[in-house]
């Protein structure tokens, strides 16, 4: 599903070639500065100052316009950003609605799938309050029912139970398997090995490389 080559940063970051398969659920691991988030937004698109291919599927990303590029990244990918990223201006329940007007659904289906993410998240009750009225935990709530509630292709999550209470923790890391089961393809950056221990396989970096064999020695 996602293949990099030679993709280095504008900065000193180094060279990586990368593999996805369709379906896979990978853990990027590594210590602080190693460029876990950094190659995580730029496989969202989010970030354009690098060289080298990328292609999604079939398609070259590398060779895209940057209107084209966000086109594709609202259409196919899910985001759960660390610092939750949500609107200030808008509510819990336009905030959940924003993704879907991305996609052709009609107003009763989007109204639909709001109401389940409420429900699924019980958070039905804070539909009408802006982010700032919410605790970090709730803001990290939404955040992750914003990011797959149009059921992306692939999901993208940067340290994704970092505001949460372990319960709620576990909760989403369990949702994120199910999905995954499901057929949704889902990268994680995580410093928890216990978070890690839910998905296929694990990606280390050091000082922006991929390390060989998945070892850190």
């Amino acid at each position: 599903m996602i293949k990099l080559e030679n993709l280095e940063r504008s900065y000193p970051l180094g060279k990586e070639n990368l593999e996805i398969e369709e379906g896979d659920f990978v853990s990027i691991m590594g210590p602080s500065g190693a460029g876990k988030s950094t190659l995580l937004h730029i496989l969202g698109m989010h970030d354009h100052g690098w060289r080298g291919e990328y292609f999604l599927g079939e398609t070259a990303v590398h060779r895209l316009k940057p209107k084209e590029r966000a086109t594709l990244r609202n259409e196919q990918i899910g985001f759960v950003f660390q610092q939750y990223h949500l609107l200030d201006d808008l509510t819990v329940y336009e905030n959940l609605d924003i993704p879907l007007s991305y996609r052709r659904y009609s107003k009763s289906e989007r109204a639909a799938l709001v109401a389940d993410m409420l429900d699924r998240f019980q958070i039905v009750g804070k539909k009408d309050l802006y982010p700032r009225q919410l605790s970090g935990g709730q803001q990290q709530l939404v955040g992750v029912a914003r990011a797959i509630i149009a059921e992306p292709k692939l999901l993208l999550a940067d340290e994704p139970t970092g505001n949460l209470h372990s319960g709620q923790g576990e909760e989403i890391m369990e949702l994120f398997r199910k999905l995954n089961d499901e057929g949704m393809t889902i990268i994680q950056v995580t410093h928890s090995e216990k978070n890690a221990s839910y998905g296929k396989r694990i990606i280390q970096l050091r000082d922006g490389w991929v390390v060989p064999n998945n070892s850190t020695s």
